[in-house]
């Protein structure tokens, strides 16, 4: 809804001349607004960076946007900045590259959660190099929710490219990190439904359990 509904203001308000980031950005600064109507904003504001090539002061929004206390807004944000990737995927990276380096975990997250291979990045499947170099910066990670975020996107990467992903695991088990087995572990909750005996071998485990899902060695024929 959030999404539709910025697709249609922006031209209503452009067409009145009105100045579209101004606008948004005193909307999505209002810290007493629901975030659902901060998120409206973001959405504003993705559009205008892709409408009138200003990326610089839309990415400081974004930036803060990854920060906010609201997890509405912080998800929203994930998913309004993806068009805004492939229209300029120099620059982004370049940017994405700052945020999975930053000593604040909400950015790292939203480094790892932004650039998962859903719809909205489809063009991510013939460009893989994009995520997978982002990623790469995230192996070692400490803190659990951006950790989580790079498990899951390795694991959505496993229905596209599973022959990529199980090189990514062998590398990340081989590193003789806890967090990065972690992120190994969690990127196999896909694998281990058609290949559990190739999983286990790689994890040096007789058991896989993710949630309510168990496969133990020994039950399997």
């Amino acid at each position: 809804i959030i999404k539709q509904l910025g697709l249609e203001l922006f031209p209503l308000i452009d067409k009145q001349h009105t100045d579209v980031f101004l606008f948004a950005s005193q909307i999505f600064e209002n810290v007493d607004l629901d975030p659902f109507i901060r998120s409206l904003a973001i959405q504003l504001i993705s559009i205008y960076g892709l409408e009138k090539q200003n990326l610089k002061a839309v990415l400081n929004l974004f930036e803060k946007a990854a920060q906010d206390e609201s997890w509405e807004l912080r998800e929203c944000s994930a998913g309004f900045i993806r068009k805004l990737i492939r229209k300029f995927p120099e620059e982004m990276k370049t940017w994405y590259f700052k945020l999975s380096k930053s000593e604040n975990a909400l950015l790292r997250r939203f480094s790892s959660e932004s650039i998962r291979p859903v719809a909205d990045n489809k063009w991510f499947l013939k460009e893989p190099d994009f995520c997978f170099s982002v990623l790469e910066n995230l192996y070692f990670e400490s803190d659990p929710y951006p950790r989580s975020s790079v498990g899951n996107s390795l694991s959505d990467w496993a229905r596209h490219d599973k022959e990529k992903v199980f090189e990514i695991v062998e590398k990340l088990v081989n590193n003789k990190n806890k967090n990065s087995y972690w992120i190994a572990y969690r990127a196999c909750r896909n694998l281990v439904k058609n290949e559990p005996f190739r999983v286990m071998d790689l994890l040096n485990v007789d058991e896989y359990t993710y949630k309510k899902a168990i496969y133990k060695r020994k039950d399997l024929k």
